[in-house]
């Protein structure tokens, strides 16, 4: 079994949090590209929230790439349910597939630099598929763990959460997961959960 004790505490973490009654947390739907980023993003949201993690990622243009992604995910959330920490388990819902509309909806975008007009249509797909998911199910929050990554940019996450957010009538939860150690602490809970950490983003221009 899972040796929860291997894992480091960090001073964000509130112990106190723990002991609020589970049936106060509302439930988030968080948008999860990886089993590595949703670590530390689910740590932090745990004392807070019911988490269903959306494994939504058809930029993922490689098959098997795709299906080892995500059952690092399916991986840590066994894990995770497994282990004696005091919170909501995590529940773990995955996306329909489709790496060939992902490729349509880029059309024309393919040389764009990293991090430029090609990745905001791709995170601004992928967050409003949470969207849609999350009206659909009565989720009253969504976020997403891309913002605990140094290489993705805050401040185009929160522009599209937010407007987002306004159109379907959803709570966006818009912290900046890389702050105080985020990024550093996804590296540790990786290695303590034993998930494989990737080194590009999943499509195949990333990748180039």
């Amino acid at each position: 079994m899972f040796d929860q004790s291997a894992i480091p505490v960090t001073e964000q973490e509130d112990s106190a949090a723990y002991t609020e009654p589970l049936v106060l947390r509302p439930a988030i739907l968080l948008h999860s590209c990886c089993g590595p980023c949703s670590t530390a993003v689910a740590e932090r949201l745990a004392p807070r929230f019911r988490i269903t993690l959306y494994f939504c990622n058809s930029n993922i243009d490689d098959e098997a790439e795709y299906k080892k992604r995500l059952e690092s995910e399916r991986h840590y959330v066994e894990q995770y349910n497994a282990s004696d920490k005091k919170t909501d388990p995590i529940t773990l819902i995955c996306a329909p597939y489709a790496p060939a509309a992902f490729l349509r909806l880029v059309k024309g975008l393919e040389d764009c630099e990293e991090g430029g007009a090609r990745c905001r249509l791709c995170i601004q797909d992928r967050l409003e598929k949470t969207c849609e998911y999350a009206l659909m199910n009565s989720f009253e929050y969504f976020s997403t763990t891309l913002s605990v990554s140094r290489h993705k940019n805050h401040l185009m996450i929160l522009e599209l959460g937010n407007a987002l957010a306004l159109k379907y009538g959803l709570a966006f939860e818009n912290s900046d997961f890389k702050k105080g150690g985020g990024e550093r602490r996804s590296i540790e809970l990786a290695k303590a959960y034993g998930l494989e950490r990737q080194n590009y983003c999943g499509c195949r221009y990333s990748r180039r």
